[in-house]
């Protein structure tokens, strides 16, 4: 199966360290690099380029995206022209849209994420509605367990959340605030 992605113009480093345990669907211009596991069912688009030793897992990764190395995606969509990483992880039941920045050492847990949202290194974001342009700083997290059930956080267009802070959910940011 490596073989023929590279015979369709699939930029493969090294055909030996891409591990193929289901299915792929490439676009034109897609590039692997060393160590890439692909499970079940994935589709990448146009320009998507995966960095070594990520692992994709029933995802779709849209036009020009770069998953950056030491990443898990898995059941997620992911939009066009955004970064993953490098040690990213996107756990199931994500939604991300286009121009999307995931940093560093961020995860993302059963969440949807408009478009041109950032969210800095060291964060969790889980069990969360972002809406357009939202940032969310270093080190901050959505707590959404209160020891009995599971809560959601929105956190409405154009908000901006500081570095380090605990949203405790159930909870609303209201649009364009600042904590």
């Amino acid at each position: 199966r490596v073989l023929e992605l590279m015979e369709m113009g699939v930029d493969v480093q090294n055909p030996e360290q891409l591990h193929i345990r289901g299915t792929v669907s490439c676009g034109k211009n897609v590039k692997f690099d060393l160590n890439v596991i692909i499970e079940g069912d994935v589709r990448l688009r146009d320009d998507v380029v995966v960095g070594a030793n990520s692992i994709l897992r029933d995802c779709t990764i849209g036009k020009g995206t770069m998953i950056n190395p030491f990443s898990l995606i898995e059941n997620a969509m992911i939009g066009e022209n955004c970064f993953v990483g490098p040690y990213g992880r996107i756990r199931p039941n994500v939604s991300i849209g286009d121009y999307v920045q995931i940093g560093n050492f961020v995860e993302i847990k059963n969440a949807n994420i408009a478009s041109k949202c950032r969210i800095n290194h060291l964060a969790f974001v889980g069990d969360a509605d972002l809406g357009e342009q939202v940032t969310i700083g270093a080190g901050t997290i959505t707590c959404n367990h209160d020891g009995v059930s599971i809560n959601r956080t929105t956190i409405e267009h154009g908000a901006y959340v500081g570095s380090g802070c605990n949203l405790v959910a159930p909870l609303i940011v209201n649009a364009n605030a600042t904590i």
